[in-house]
């Protein structure tokens, strides 16, 4: 079954609309909660007055931050550490009543219905002691009276850094040295389905059914927001409508498990709206980045320097891991003797930045891509001769975390299949000296990618699988189906490993902590690898079992060299025992009766680096300021392909996610009051179907040794390279480095008008 493009095990089910996500499973009688929300941007709230509010008919509940627990929790989601010194940093509560970003939850009422909520809302009265509002990472790392947070007094978060070799000596030594500025914009994951949940309680527990990536997580950090015992909570996740990263992070589940203890355990449900949803979940870091690098006459990389600044927002969320993983990147891909890199993440009056899908490297790879392109240029090399001079060849592994490492290394036949397609060599060549209105150009970026989190942090996954009576196979696992087509490649494994057919393997799709196996959720390219490694142990033990029953009812002479071939037990190369046979006698014999299951947790101490690239070609319209991207192709190294087609489709999704954030997508806020200005589907530029071009997507197949069946990441990595790609292409077309995304017209024609393009009537200069 691996290797095979087979249809998704849940297609019928979405399509005909048969299946049940959380807002589809809510009980008759729910009650509907809605948060009130701080309408300044930094300060403290002097008064509240909730009593019209609370005397509303049909309201049954109001509380605000004066009634919730008064510690603080986590919330993003990582796996828990038992070191304090590695715990994630706990700085939120469930309300609160001193204001960090504007939109902070305040208060939240409890009514018998929607209408009913939000018109209670309007009831509550609250008045402010306002403070300055700072949105710029730069500026508030000063400090600010008071902080952000008290135990922070320069908002700064956290830094780190690293050394190899002597950057300094480096650049002494360099006859070029090249210095420039970068800088991403804070964008949101816009998934269909808005964070929703609802909770009841049973008995003392508390049931808390939820659209989450992280289930397992979410059950923990809801214990440690309401301060009573993990095993008091459980956590159902159903089907999910995309989650890209903001749904690894623990969001409302808290406050509502809060509101149903509060109303004695009836079901409360929370839904965000979508305006709700841009600014009070999270968003990708918004990061600036100052990048020195010297080479040589020969155009080898001598010495390279990376500060980064990272703008957090209000809350800590995932906070430093996303720029550490930037600094991470900067080590790898490219050889070079002498590297230094430096991040701080730094506390500001803004929605709050958390996972996002590539956690931290689409940030990174625009500036590293985009100065690779800079230093070509300033030393007259072509961009693509400049990379194959410094990239690293065949393995490799990371200096500070060698389990991180190229296991194999595909980038150098990724480069060659995208030049060959977009016909490198001869446009550019073709596009080198052009005049006139409308310009094209060629550009190429490149990634790399480490599959899942170790040893950075905790790799581990479970799985069963048990023995139905008619020789079919259920398959349990704590890892999520958020739309990636996860299901599909479990069930390919195990079918796989079992050598049975598709049809007979049976996976639930609907996570429960209280049953599953523990698995900390979809993140990191993770699942595939890591979670794929307990299926393919979980199959190989319950195949084991089968077979030792199977010893049990054949004849010694038999019973030599058994094994499993679409559901018969071979003796040799004899059918002896139709698997669904064996499985009638084993649920049912009167003398050996024996369910036969099998489950496994495992823990996987090893990792292996996805690499791959981006080439797009553009037409640049300078007079209107637009971008139409003709040809683009995502080339990648992910090792063995599971499922052809849904590789292909996850590579189309991530490249639409790109261009996005290279042309259009960014979220603007207030400068006074850090409001964002365009927090809904209408004015934020998502890449619509007529924006969109066609897409290519090709791989270079190498078994990667350390994976299960072969495999490595490739959930995130298509949605890294596109937006530095893109900007290089257009830097190729017009000679102007762009710095700073989105590539917007306003952004396109303040700068060509700068470098004499146009004229400032918009008129065409040569």
């Amino acid at each position: 079954m691996i290797g095979k493009s087979v249809p998704r095990v849940d297609a019928y089910e979405k399509v005909t609309g048969r299946a049940k996500f959380t807002d589809d499973m809510v009980p008759p009688g729910c009650l509907v909660a809605k948060v009130y929300h701080a309408a300044i941007g930094n300060g403290i709230v002097k008064s509240i007055d909730t009593s019209e509010a609370e005397a509303l008919e049909g309201v049954v509940k109001v509380v605000t931050f004066k009634d919730v627990p008064d510690h603080c929790y986590p919330t993003p989601g990582h796996p828990w550490s038992v070191e304090p010194a590695h715990q994630d940093v706990a700085d939120r509560n469930i309300l609160t009543g001193r204001i960090r970003y504007y939109g902070d939850d305040i208060a939240a009422v409890v009514a018998e219905d929607e209408r009913t909520a939000v018109r209670a809302l309007k009831l509550i009265k609250v008045e402010y002691e306002e403070y300055p509002v700072e949105i710029h990472p730069r500026k508030s790392m000063y400090g600010s009276h008071p902080p952000i947070h008290f135990d922070k007094k320069d908002n700064v978060l956290n830094r780190t850094n690293f050394f190899i070799g002597n950057v300094d000596e480096g650049l002494e030594q360099s006859d070029t040295v090249v210095k420039r500025s970068y800088k991403t914009s804070m964008v949101q994951h816009c998934h269909l389905e808005n964070p929703v949940s609802f909770a009841y309680m049973e008995k003392d527990r508390i049931v808390v059914v939820t659209s989450t990536q992280i289930p397992h997580i979410v059950r923990r950090v809801i214990g440690q927001a309401l301060g009573i015992p993990w095993g008091r909570v459980r956590v159902i996740k159903p089907y999910i409508g995309g989650g890209f990263g903001n749904k690894q992070d623990v969001l409302y589940e808290p406050l509502n498990a809060f509101l149903t203890m509060q109303v004695g355990g009836r079901p409360v449900k929370l839904e965000l709206t979508r305006e709700e949803t841009f600014c009070n979940t999270r968003t990708r870091h918004a990061i600036e980045y100052d990048l020195t690098a010297g080479v040589d006459k020969e155009g080898r990389l001598l010495a390279k320097d990376m500060e980064a600044y990272s703008n957090q927002g209000a809350y800590a969320s995932h906070g430093h891991a996303i720029a550490a993983n930037g600094l991470t990147a900067w080590r790898l891909q490219y050889a070079c003797p002498n590297i230094r890199g430096e991040a701080y993440t730094i506390y500001t009056n803004t929605p709050v930045g958390g996972a996002m899908r590539a956690y931290g490297i689409p940030e990174a790879a625009f500036a590293i891509e985009c100065f690779m392109d800079d230093i070509a240029a300033e030393i007259h090399m072509d961009p693509l001769e400049f990379r194959r001079k410094n990239l690293i060849r065949g393995y490799y592994e990371d200096a500070y975390l060698k389990p991180i490492a190229a296991n194999s290394n595909g980038i150098f036949q990724c480069l060659e299949k995208g030049a060959e397609y977009i016909r490198w060599e001869e446009k550019r060549k073709e596009y080198a000296a052009q005049t006139g209105n409308i310009r094209r150009g060629v550009g190429v970026a490149l990634f790399c990618y480490k599959t899942g989190v170790w040893p950075i942090s905790l790799e581990i996954a479970g799985a069963r699988m048990s023995l139905n009576q008619d020789g079919s196979v259920q398959l349990q696992l704590g890892a999520t189906e958020i739309g990636q087509g996860a299901d599909t490649v479990f069930t390919q494994m195990a079918a796989e490993t079992l050598h049975l057919e598709m049809k007979d393997i049976h996976i639930v799709t609907v996570q429960d902590t209280d049953v599953t196996p523990f698995d900390t959720g979809a993140y990191a390219s993770r699942q595939s690898f890591i979670t794929g490694t307990a299926v393919k142990q979980c199959a190989e033990q319950l195949r084991d079992k089968i077979l030792a029953y199977a010893k049990t009812l054949l004849p010694k002479e038999e019973t030599r060299e058994l094994s499993l071939d679409h559901g018969w037990i071979l003796a040799g190369d004899e059918e002896a025992i139709s698997l669904g046979a064996l499985a009638q006698e084993c649920y049912y014999s009167l003398t050996n009766s024996s369910v036969i299951t099998a489950e496994v947790s495992t823990q996987v101490k090893k990792n292996t680096i996805a690499t791959g690239c981006c080439f797009a070609e553009v037409e640049v319209d300078l007079k209107l300021g637009q971008i139409k991207i003709l040809h683009i192709i995502n080339v990648h190294d992910s090792g063995r392909l599971l499922n052809p087609q849904l590789a292909e489709m996850q590579v189309h999704g991530g490249m639409s996610m790109g261009m996005g954030y290279g042309l259009s997508e960014q979220l603007i806020l207030d400068e006074k009051t850090g409001r964002p200005l365009n927090g809904n589907l209408l004015d934020y530029k998502l890449m619509t179907a007529l924006d969109t071009p066609d897409m290519e997507a090709e791989f270079v197949e190498l078994n990667d040794p350390v994976g299960p069946y072969g495999n490595k990441a490739l959930g995130e990595p298509p949605a890294i390279p596109g937006a530095p790609a893109i900007r290089n292409a257009v830097l190729h077309a017009t000679g102007v480095a762009f710095n700073e995304i989105p590539l917007t017209p306003q952004r396109l024609i303040k700068a060509f008008t700068e470098a004499g393009l146009i004229g400032k009537e918009g008129e065409q200069h040569v």
